[in-house]
């Protein structure tokens, strides 16, 4: 195809621009030089860039064309901490570096701009009609950054959006995702010298722990599906000081949006309950939520047959080389774990899973297996898939078995082997907007399926009002 061809002609472009975000590696909210970079390369290719969006510094939206119907493309670009790596397959960190892109986010979104840049070419080209958007959207890994746009109103008037991910296997993403709820719990006390005046001391890390020992014993009472993990961010200073003041963050997690409010409820009242054992006060700062997927089988279905069209990626010999080398990394039981879940997912039969722990790459494309099934992870694409028809898809990017966020992650998204699935994201992209743009019934049909399923369950944002999204400062250059 014209389209296709052309992106293909001019990907050495968008190789570039993954290898600088690449390089980059910011973290959440903190990506000032990864979305410029995005920004300013679409604006020279024409496109019209508004910054700023939802008052996030790092997020914007590129526009082109003219009225309905207004197909978006989603794309991230966040790194995460302690993943410093070099494109080598051995672990070798950057010196001087911390982010490392563990979750392949210099792919996912570059794909998405050459997919509006090769659109847009078409487009102009044949006289298509409607609009094309590129989201640039930050904080995936830890900050909702499209949950705040979602909730500032900039997908209102979308018709569809896309979105894929980088991974270990080719196909359509038909399961869902946990919701989730993100919070600080902040106790307050009082000081005192822990061995000669203990007793006019009031422990705020004592609440925590004591708020901790209750959460532990929630587990029971709540829906196997559900999760409740925590860390202790503040404990006190030094033990001969009773500590008057320590925190702990929470993710509340289970398959609905409502569920994990029910359970978030009741964590508050643990939380209250440790405050008043140990006469302390308990602060809640809500940080951030996110809801599960709105899934939408129509659309999976279109994109189905345009992966099937563009194929998993093709790699050589080198990239083959680098994967083995890869794989030697990676521990038998990670392999086991990931082919198991494709196979409980129905994207392999249970006869191939031996072949399949032979392969270093998931050469072929899933077949479409809807379900309701839920990827014990969250991300912040279910709030977008509560506004506007959302689906996603998975490219295969590295080999299989390679875990997520993880050092090997990296890697290869550093190499040909990660830039060769973005390319194909790309191409999905495409023909999947390409054919939305000039099929207005299936268009119809998409939205259809949508329109049904928020009218008896319309959207609630988990993000009450007034929460800020956390922007971290921007760097000053040495």
């Amino acid at each position: 195809m014209e389209i296709i061809s052309w992106l293909e002609q001019n990907k050495e472009q968008f190789f570039k621009l993954s290898d600088q975000i690449w390089e980059l590696a910011e973290p959440s909210f903190g990506e000032y030089e990864s979305s410029e970079l995005q920004a300013s390369f679409l604006e020279d290719k024409g496109f019209d860039v508004k910054r700023g969006i939802a008052e996030i510094p790092t997020a914007f939206v590129a526009s082109y064309g003219k009225g309905k119907p207004i197909i978006a493309i989603l794309g991230e670009y966040d790194a995460l901490p302690g993943l410093s790596q070099k494109a080598v397959p051995y672990k070798e960190p950057i010196e001087g570096k911390d982010y490392g892109h563990g979750c392949q986010h210099n792919l996912l979104g570059t794909a998405g701009v050459a997919a509006v840049v090769t659109l847009k070419e078409y487009m102009e080209k044949n006289g298509i009609k409607g609009t094309i958007r590129y989201y640039g959207c930050p904080a995936e890994e830890a900050g909702s950054g499209k949950t705040f746009m979602v909730k500032a109103g900039v997908f209102d008037d979308v018709d569809v959006s896309l979105c894929w991910h980088p991974g270990d296997m080719t196909g359509v993403w038909g399961m869902n995702v946990l919701a989730v709820y993100s919070v600080l719990f902040r106790f307050k006390g009082r000081a005192a010298h822990a061995a000669a005046d203990p007793y006019h001391g009031r422990s705020a890390l004592d609440a925590v722990e004591l708020m901790n020992v209750g959460a532990n014993y929630l587990r029971e009472h709540i829906i196997p599906e559900a999760r409740i993990h925590y860390v202790i961010t503040k404990g006190g200073g030094q033990p001969n000081v009773v500590p008057p003041e320590a925190e702990v963050w929470y993710y509340v997690r289970a398959p609905k949006i409502s569920q994990v409010d029910e359970i978030y409820q009741r964590l508050i009242k643990v939380a209250k309950g440790a405050a008043l054992m140990t006469e302390t006060e308990v602060e809640i700062i809500f940080l951030e939520g996110n809801s599960n997927l709105l899934m939408n089988r129509t659309l999976e279905k279109i994109i189905q047959n345009n992966l099937e069209k563009v194929g998993p990626p093709i790699f050589d010999d080198n990239d083959t080389d680098f994967a083995r080398k890869i794989r030697k990394t990676i521990s038998p039981e990670q392999l086991e774990s990931s082919i198991s879940f494709m196979a409980k997912l129905g994207w392999i039969t249970e006869k191939q899973k031996e072949e399949f722990k032979q392969k270093l790459f998931f050469d072929m494309v899933a077949p479409h297996v809807p379900t309701d099934l839920a990827l014990p992870g969250s991300t912040d694409v279910g709030d977008v898939s509560w506004v506007t028809p959302t689906s996603q898809f998975l490219i295969t990017t590295q080999t299989l078995g390679t875990p997520g966020h993880s050092w090997q992650n990296v890697a290869q998204a550093g190499t040909t082997i990660g830039k060769k699935g973005m390319i194909q994201a790309a191409k999905v992209f495409v023909l999947t907007a390409l054919e939305l743009f000039t099929d207005q019934k299936k268009l119809e049909e998409v939205r259809k399926e949508f329109e049904e399923k928020i009218r008896n369950e319309p959207y609630k944002c988990p993000i009450p009002d007034g929460t800020k999204p956390k922007i971290k400062p921007r760097p000053v250059k040495k």
